[in-house]
């Protein structure tokens, strides 16, 4: 939400580019605010909802120019190694892989046509340098991590940045490097600089 508040200080216009329950209420507190926002809820692991919620916001609001990929893994994705079965990836697959891939999919055009958007990943530490503690997010973020580079090499030529933020262990009111609204500022800067495609919000060993 502290990006959300960041582009309505910047003038641009907030998207929802993050389809779920909680966007829907986060909506409401920022329209309170006086910022456009809507909220358009799915569940990502249905990749068919999160397209169609993704075509009622682009319909509603006009096309989408910036996408921010950020989901907060489940708990059956973190398992260790050892104990992780192939019934374990799925899930994480449909999370990580496919959900991201669609959502891509279904804005992407929209960015075409009007020459320009951002394309943001946020994941976890595991995506670089995989955890055997937590086996699902490790496989499944190299995937999601594979992919933004390949499409950050695709489109740089359309003018579309896809870039990915590695944020090590959790996101910390008060951290200096952590903090949301710290965090929401790096996030405005990817977007705004259109830079490499990875950026770490802190070292890895500050977890």
């Amino acid at each position: 939400m502290d990006l959300r508040r960041a582009e309505a200080q910047e003038g641009g216009r907030p998207r929802p580019t993050r389809p779920g329950v909680e966007s829907t209420s986060r909506a409401r507190t920022l329209a309170e605010e006086g910022i456009t926002a809507r909220g358009y809820a799915a569940n990502v692991r249905d990749h068919v909802a999160l397209a169609a919620a993704l075509d009622r916001a682009a319909q509603a609001l006009g096309s989408v120019e910036a996408l921010r990929y950020s989901t907060l893994p489940q708990k059956e994705f973190l398992r260790p190694v050892l104990e992780t079965t192939p019934g374990d990836l799925v899930g994480a697959f449909e999370f990580s892989i496919q959900a991201p891939v669609a959502a891509v999919h279904q804005v992407l055009q929209g960015m075409r046509v009007l020459g320009r958007g951002t394309v943001l990943f946020i994941n976890g530490g595991t995506a670089v340098p995989p955890l055997p503690e937590y086996v699902g997010t490790s496989i499944a973020f190299a995937g999601e991590s594979a992919y933004g580079q390949m499409m950050h090499e695709a489109l740089v030529g359309d003018g579309i940045h896809v870039g990915q933020l590695i944020i090590p262990g959790a996101i910390t009111p008060g951290h200096p490097k952590k903090d949301p609204q710290v965090l929401a500022d790096t996030l405005w800067a990817m977007h705004e600089e259109r830079g490499d495609f990875r950026r770490f919000a802190t070292t890895m060993d500050d977890e």
